[in-house]
């Protein structure tokens, strides 16, 4: 056990996740939440209701973990095996996500996400079959 630290912070994530507005905010994202277009995404920060704080508190969240991985604060390998729901809320973005960069001016935008989803392995494979998931809860 030479890293307990490593498994004490993703605890920490998990916990995090059980918090009563993240928990509403991610039952929104998986189950409300279904964009069409960089447009559908972009208005959601116009809005700035609810649903606006829902996506940037799932999505944000997400990046800030991807983060920690990516930057070695938890060993990324230990992480992709413990967690999968970052591959989910980045399929339901990532067919618009250039474009909402591009509106946004902002090229890192969820960047960390992005990244750490790539370097899995069968990355293609598991995108397509979130994707798929996706489109049997739109139903």
């Amino acid at each position: 056990m030479e890293n307990n630290q490593d498994a004490l912070a993703i605890l920490k994530l998990y916990e995090l996740r059980r918090e009563k507005e993240m928990r509403l905010a991610r039952q929104w994202y998986f189950s409300e939440f279904k964009p069409k277009s960089a447009m559908d995404i972009i208005n959601l920060y116009r809005a700035g209701e609810r649903e606006s704080a829902n996506f940037r508190m799932v999505v944000s969240y997400w990046d800030m973990a991807a983060s920690l991985a990516l930057n070695g604060k938890i060993d990324e390998k230990t992480f992709l095996e413990a967690n999968t729901e970052h591959i989910f809320v980045y399929a339901k973005i990532e067919p618009f996500l250039d474009e909402v960069r591009e509106m946004f001016q902002e090229p890192d935008f969820f960047l960390n996400l992005e990244k750490l989803c790539k370097k899995m392995p069968d990355y293609e494979q598991k995108l397509e079959g979130r994707k798929k998931l996706i489109e049997l809860w739109k139903r």
